[in-house]
């Protein structure tokens, strides 16, 4: 006990008051008197709200989530919609929950407190996926809006992301200005827990109806679907909400063979399935694959517990699944979807595409082929809401990340796996017209527009010694450039800190019009692109690495692909001795 300042002692006894339910006093008086390693991890700091809101191991104390913490950050942001919309007679706002423990008391609490301030409220019955979030508040006309979750974090994490009126996650100025205002909340008793029932309202089925015809409204391909109707698909929601709606997406879709992984359509923020609930990584799809197997699907579609992210696995030539990145199903995604717009004679010249700078290149060069406009964002799909926010008078097609997020139109405003879903489901069946496979389809991408391959490094580097080495790490990158990456000469370095991007030959230096960031990119001459970045939220630095090479030829595919994967090796092992 001796090594936890009498201070943090002292802000733990304040849980100790009238003002918190006896279970949570109960529970802070075992820390103190049983577990100070935990008490000091609970309350020396409060739990931050930052730019994409809460996110935090659940538990009592100040730096953790739990509904005093949620119930004061809601506070916060209760004043901020306020103070934004003082001639509005009635401020509204939508709130949903994912299947994490605890997630619907938190969400619950999220409601009560706004109702206490005069804000009107729809939250869901049920838990719902995070897209269908942001489609109610566009769809009720809200003015922000809230979502329960954690993403893909371990079981013991729960999450809070904060949303304004177009939909689209906080950007600037609400981001900061949200903070300062919760930031103003330092004690419990500036909360306002006289909820209203009157002004709490709750969306059902019905809703979700809203939302599924509006996927099933992005169709390009209808025959198609009708016609491969037997397809095989293997759905996975991995214990969470994507359960709630691709089942009944699928089957008003005309899908008859659709099969779900029964273990994992179990709500259970436990995740007692897999080891992490994340469909990036291989093993959260291994019943899918299992089940695939014995069903001889055509598909495997995986999203995480709140449905903004999809994996798939496809068949190859020889009946083998293989696991696509969120590069590849972007690409499908890309081509498909600028192919038919084509060919359906939609193109008017006023579309664009949106990704984010890590992300593959052969979406441009996709996009370039229709002469459609094309957008690079920095990390983070509000910055993709936010080009479509910014950008009325133009259409938005799609848009995606490599890290397994796409959104197909506007009616959603971030990542959306239940329409990404679909649309993987009609690229099959459209694939299927031709007597192709998606992987065939992939193929013939990469011999059209080059053969990109992507990696990731990702190196930890713990504790305040950690955070210096990232910090020296990226310095001595912006102070000595490497000249040459595996004998191909830097052409292009982009400085996002700067704002600078300097072509390496003529010495030109031109702008950058993005919000200043923590990112170094260099180009090469043979098409490289390596990305380095420390993460927001882990004591890492990470690197995206983008290579490419000729595909003359389907059958050397596998050539190829071993000559990428040696260079993509070759490339980790560089950066790892870094």
């Amino acid at each position: 006990m001796e090594k936890i300042s009498p201070e943090i002692i002292e802000k733990a006894k304040t849980w100790l008051s009238e003002k918190y339910d006896a279970n949570t006093r109960k529970q802070v008086q075992e820390l103190i008197d049983n577990n100070p390693d935990e008490l000091l991890e609970s309350f020396y700091k409060n739990l931050e709200f930052g730019t994409g809101g809460l996110r935090g191991i659940m538990g009592v104390g100040t730096n953790r989530m739990n509904t005093y913490t949620v119930a004061m950050a809601t506070q916060g942001f209760a004043n901020y919609i306020k103070k934004m919309l003082p001639d509005v007679k009635q401020a509204q706002i939508a709130i949903a929950y994912d299947c994490r423990n605890n997630s619907k008391e938190f969400a619950q609490t999220a409601a009560e407190v706004m109702s206490a301030n005069g804000i009107k409220v729809y939250i869901f019955n049920a838990l719902r996926p995070t897209p269908e979030l942001s489609f109610a508040i566009r769809e009720l006309n809200c003015h922000a809006g809230i979502v329960v979750t954690a993403s893909h974090n371990p079981k013991e994490y729960n999450g809070y992301k904060a949303y304004w009126a177009d939909g689209g996650q906080l950007v600037s100025p609400h981001d900061k200005n949200v903070i300062g205002e919760v930031e103003k909340i330092t004690d419990i008793s500036l909360v306002n827990f006289n909820k209203n029932e009157s002004l709490i309202e709750y969306l059902d089925e019905k809703f979700d109806e809203i939302y599924i015809d509006k996927i099933l409204g992005l169709t390009l391909s209808p025959d198609a679907i009708k016609n491969q109707k037997d397809l095989v698909f293997v759905y996975t929601p991995i214990h969470g909400t994507g359960g709630q709606i691709i089942p009944r997406l699928f089957k008003k879709a005309g899908f008859s063979n659709f099969h779900t992984v029964e273990e994992q359509m179990v709500i259970d923020g436990n995740f007692p399935t897999v080891v992490s609930p994340n469909p990036e990584e291989k093993a959260a799809l291994t019943l899918a694959i299992e089940k695939a197997k014995k069903v001889n699907a055509d598909v495997v579609l995986a999203t995480d517990p709140d449905a903004d992210r999809v994996g798939i696995a496809v068949k190859d030539e020889n009946g083998e699944y293989v696991l696509l990145n969120g590069n590849q199903t972007a690409t499908l995604l890309t081509y498909y979807l600028l192919t038919r717009w084509s060919e359906l004679g939609k193109l008017t010249g006023k579309e664009y595409i949106v990704k984010t700078i890590v992300t593959t290149e052969l979406l441009f060069d996709i996009a370039n082929k229709y002469n459609v406009e094309k957008f690079d964002v920095l990390t983070g799909f509000k910055f993709i809401a936010d080009i479509i926010l910014n950008n009325p008078d133009k259409t938005f097609i799609g848009g995606g990340e490599e890290s397994y997020g796409f959104l197909i139109g506007d009616f959603v405003r971030d990542k959306d796996a239940n329409s990404a879903c679909y649309m993987i489901a009609e690229i099959t069946a459209w694939a299927a017209e031709q007597n192709k496979t998606l992987y065939q389809i992939l193929k013939e991408i990469y011999k059209e527009f080059d053969f990109y391959k992507e990696g990731l490094l990702s190196l930890t580097k713990k504790g305040i010694s950690g955070i210096e080495e990232i910090k020296n790490l990226m310095h001595k990158f912006r102070a000595t450039p490497p000249t040459q990456i595996l004998g191909s000469d830097i052409v292009e370095i982009k400085d996002y800190k700067s704002s600078v991007s300097k072509n390496v030959k003529s010495g030109v230096e031109t702008t950058i019009n993005l919000p200043k960031s923590d990112v170094l990119q260099f180009f090469t001459e043979d098409g490289t692109k390596i990305s380095i970045r420390p993460s927001g939220t882990e004591p890492k630095i990470k690197f995206y690495f983008g290579i490419k090479a000729k595909l003359n030829d389907i059958a050397d595919f596998e050539v190829v692909n071993n000559e990428l994967n040696e260079r993509i090796n070759k490339l980790i092992k560089l950066f790892s001795e870094e």
